[in-house]
């Protein structure tokens, strides 16, 4: 987007500025030093399960403990997070490797929204081949996502990482909880961007992300699995969990675990103590205690923030 012209008396006084900054660092010969940022309140959602997998929502302000790079954190917000607006980013991969398995996918997909989408969320629907297309913008309402899905084709290549990247940019602007849930056999092969650049888009946009990795039987011997290791690591930093899938009903079960978790996830915020720092990334840890079956928990949650947004 073209930027407009600034007026003669703004352009002076920029000018004045760069000459005097200019001047001064002269003069003074300082060195170069570390940007210093400011973080503001800091949004950590997290998800409990029992030893069996099923979510825990019986917990309070008092369960939790958090850090930050180490450092101990006040929680200054809690929240159980069914009450707040959901948007979530449905990406389906439509390359030639899921034609077969592609109308169970998007059947089960159907059942998933119609299951979660309230009044108050927003669901979006991708489809990615050799490109990424917005199918269906975000909405609640259950027949527009309906005849969107019905519109999905089959294309040729994968940009995964692209539909990754490109559907975090499109939460970054939504309010309360995001997500990402990925329906791909794992791989990408035609994507502009890289794993790296997928993972920062998420974590900046704190969408948590859901891969549901479909495997067909027949070929699973012979299947590259570095785009599985991916996903399942990026589903892991940004605080949410893999599924494999070879049949309906194994995709009908992950979509009802998703459904389940995201209707008993918890919201810690916090105001970091070190509110400036020379990290660009800081490290996030949650515990939970004060429970008699608290140590058979498990807690997950994004591994980390960037202080400083990235400039893609």
């Amino acid at each position: 987007m073209m930027r407009p012209p600034m007026s003669k008396p703004a352009t002076l006084c920029l000018l004045a500025i760069v000459v005097c900054a200019t001047c001064l660092c002269s003069a003074q010969e300082q060195p170069s030093t570390t940007l210093k940022v400011d973080v503001k309140l800091v949004n950590v959602f997290v998800t409990v399960t029992d030893a069996r997998g099923a979510p825990v929502g019986n917990l309070t302000k008092e369960n939790f403990t958090l850090s930050e790079d180490g450092t101990a954190q006040k929680i200054a917000v809690f929240d159980k997070e069914s009450a707040l607006p959901l948007s979530i980013v449905l990406a389906v991969d439509t390359s030639l490797s899921t034609k077969k398995d592609l109308p169970l996918e998007l059947a089960s997909a159907r059942r998933f929204a119609h299951a979660i989408v309230r009044p108050v969320d927003g669901l979006s629907v991708y489809e990615f081949s050799e490109i990424v297309q917005e199918v269906v913008p975000f909405t609640p309402d259950l027949k527009t996502i309906d005849r969107g899905i019905d519109r999905i084709h089959v294309g040729s290549a994968t940009a995964l990482y692209d539909a990754m990247f490109l559907g975090s940019r499109a939460l970054e602007k939504r309010k309360g909880r995001k997500v990402m849930v990925v329906i791909t056999d794992g791989g990408d092969t035609v994507s502009k961007v890289d794993y790296r650049d997928a993972l920062r888009a998420a974590q900046e946009a704190e969408a948590i992300v859901y891969s549901l990795i479909v495997v067909p039987v027949e070929a699973s011997a012979g299947r590259d699995t570095g785009g599985e290791h991916a996903l399942i690591q990026l589903s892991e930093d940004t605080g949410g969990k893999y599924y494999y899938a070879s049949s309906l009903q194994q995709l009908d079960s992950a979509f009802r675990q998703i459904s389940d978790e995201l209707r008993t996830q918890y919201l810690l915020a916090y105001y970091p103590s070190n509110r400036f720092s020379d990290s660009e990334f800081r490290r996030l840890h949650v515990s939970v205690s004060g429970n008699p079956d608290a140590a058979a928990y498990k807690v997950r949650h994004r591994t980390g923030y960037y202080s400083a947004k990235s400039d893609f």
